[in-house]
């Protein structure tokens, strides 16, 4: 995904001449400081040279980027670790796989304006950024078009005029890219303009940084969460147990104690989360937090993802296995996104 010069937060102070000079925030700094060279990479996690070379050649194709956090909860000296397994560049991303595409959900059929997605009835999708803190591999987005998006202000309107017109909506869902990589000025404008739409009760952000980058979680952001007219509901993006510890659980219990509603959505990944023991440890981490499971998808099939597919009859063994072991709550819903489909085909 390609990353706009103008995603991360910024604070705007005066220089000695007069002139507007920008200064980062701690979040910001740490996303620029993220780890974007293969070798780097390796070199960090003592992994065997034999990786060095499809690395490269797969991080031509859609590049490596893994922030520090994210790094720190791997197991040096693991090729096989479930954190690692979702962002090493591999070789076999570029073989050509039948059935596999750059646009496996036909979202370009959905495009309702530039920025703006429609797939099902009552909620709405806008594109908020092109950006991201990490780039895993298996992204049903990793072809998609950010440059054809809104980035400039004024560039929003024909989406924001749809959303004020259509009175079926009650929902908007921001998605990217990652919508928190937007700095917290730009998120309020944006959270400004939909509350001015008397429709819409909701705002649904899909995010990974709380995750992956968990400096984002600032006292600020929260502020904007908890603000305002809409219903915020928060959707984060871990696949592993170990994702949720350390900082990033801080970040989670930070969310939750300011009354923010968190939801989670997986994928479910070949040499990842593939068996009962690491569902259900990722189920009882989350609850633990205060997260719902809310959604295991089936992978989308994109170019360069085949192997991470998991064979549909054995994710619905591991669902009756999760069912055994776990409350009813804390089993989440097993789901496909089938294009065309007025809704996520349930796959139990």
């Amino acid at each position: 995904m390609v990353e706009p010069a103008s995603g991360g937060a910024v604070e705007t102070k005066m220089t000695s001449m007069g002139q507007p000079a920008i200064e980062e925030t701690g979040w910001e700094r740490s996303l620029a400081a993220a780890i974007r060279d293969p070798d780097e990479l390796i070199d960090r996690l003592r992994l065997e040279d034999a990786l060095r070379p499809p690395a490269r050649r797969a991080a031509e194709l859609f590049p490596l980027v893994v922030p520090h956090s994210f790094l720190n909860r791997m197991r040096p000296g693991d090729a096989a670790d479930p954190l690692l397994r979702q962002v090493l560049p591999l070789g076999v991303e570029l073989h050509a796989t039948p059935a596999f595409t750059t646009d496996t959900l036909s979202e370009d059929a959905a495009r309702r304006a530039p920025g703006l997605l429609q797939k099902y009835q009552g909620r709405a999708l806008l594109i908020a950024a092109g950006a991201c803190a990490v780039h895993c591999r298996y992204c049903f987005r990793r072809h998609y078009p950010y440059a054809a998006e809104p980035r400039r202000s004024d560039d929003w309107e024909p989406a924001l005029k749809l959303l004020a017109e259509d009175r079926s909506l009650s929902e908007v869902i921001l998605s990217g890219g990652d919508p928190l990589v937007l700095s917290d000025r730009r998120l309020g404008r944006l959270f400004e303009r939909l509350e001015a739409v008397p429709h819409l009760r909701r705002l649904r952000i899909h995010t990974r940084l709380p995750v992956v980058l968990p400096e984002r979680v600032t006292e600020a952001l929260v502020e904007l969460l908890v603000g305002g007219r809409l219903q915020k509901v928060v959707v984060l993006h871990a696949n592993h147990a170990n994702e949720l510890v350390a900082d990033a659980a801080v970040a989670a219990t930070r969310l939750k104690d300011a009354g923010v509603m968190l939801l989670n959505q997986s994928v479910l990944l070949a040499g990842v989360n593939d068996c009962a023991d690491a569902l259900a440890d990722l189920s009882e981490r989350l609850i633990v937090l205060g997260v719902w499971p809310y959604y295991l998808h089936q992978l989308d099939r994109v170019a360069g993802a085949a192997h991470f597919e998991v064979p549909i009859e054995r994710g619905r063994e591991l669902m009756h296995e999760l069912r055994r072991r776990l409350p009813g709550y804390a089993v989440p819903n097993y789901v496909q996104e089938v294009p065309g489909r007025p809704y996520k085909l349930p796959l139990v």
